[in-house]
């Protein structure tokens, strides 16, 4: 076998080994991380090239955007403090109040990303996560990394 094959083979592996042991921790975080609601408004609810979705913005991006001074360069990534509350919805600390967990976020082109601004849903199912106000997130305690998990209606009922 030659080098050339043998370094693509390394190459494929260790790319393998990287994609699974993302997946297996964002799995890890889905099971075992701490539930919060942050409050959504949907922006657009179709895609012709992706199949159906809906782009989603976050009171709590805006939030951080507007008060958390400085914020990290492009690309680079924050920490939020946030309060949840006793119905597991998330706002940002206040100034001076100590939250009660740390979201990540990162900066990407100007805006707050807190780890996805989409949620996927099979094609002609639209009308059933129209009346969606909250993301459901787990986020990991130690790291702050969240992941969207599903979204709820205002009375937080899941769809």
């Amino acid at each position: 076998m030659s080098l050339t094959r043998i370094l693509i083979l390394v190459g494929a592996a260790f790319v393998l080994t990287a994609v699974n042991v993302s997946i297996l921790g964002k799995e890890g975080i889905k099971r075992d991380g701490v539930v919060i609601y942050l409050d959504l408004q949907p922006v657009d609810p179709r895609s012709l090239m992706q199949g159906d979705y809906m782009t989603l913005r976050f009171r709590l991006a805006e939030e951080i955007r507007a008060q958390v001074k400085p914020l990290p360069a492009e690309g680079e990534m924050g920490r939020a403090e946030v309060s949840v509350g006793k119905d597991r919805v998330a706002r940002l600390a206040k100034a001076g109040e100590s939250g009660n967990l740390r979201v990540r976020y990162r900066m990407r082109k100007g805006n707050v990303w807190l780890g996805t601004n989409a949620f996927f849903f099979e094609e002609g199912s639209e009308q059933r996560f129209a009346p969606a106000r909250y993301g459901e997130f787990r986020v990991d305690a130690g790291s702050g990394e969240a992941v969207l998990v599903g979204l709820r209606d205002a009375a937080l009922k899941a769809l």
